[in-house]
């Protein structure tokens, strides 16, 4: 297997570089630490923010903060 560099950049604004087989098809991506921590900063968000829409949507009653801390809390201790 080889490396091929598209010179293409992403979305989040970092170039794609490919492993590619025998036949030229591609079968891996090649991040840089870097791209790869981007990438999942990026995935976190957008967990967090289909959990917001999930929550809003819910109709369930809110949470304060500190009311969301103490369930957290209580939840862990009773592991």
């Amino acid at each position: 297997m080889t490396l091929k560099d598209e010179n293409n950049m992403t979305s989040i604004g970092f170039e794609k570089q490919y492993v590619v087989n025998e036949k030229g098809d591609r079968t891996g991506v090649l991040l840089s630490l870097e791209n790869y921590q981007k990438l999942l900063d990026e995935l976190e968000e957008l967990e967090s923010l289909r959990a917001y829409d999930a929550a809003k949507t819910s109709g369930e009653e809110a949470l304060s903060f500190e009311q969301a801390i103490g369930e957290i809390e209580k939840d862990r201790d009773d592991l």
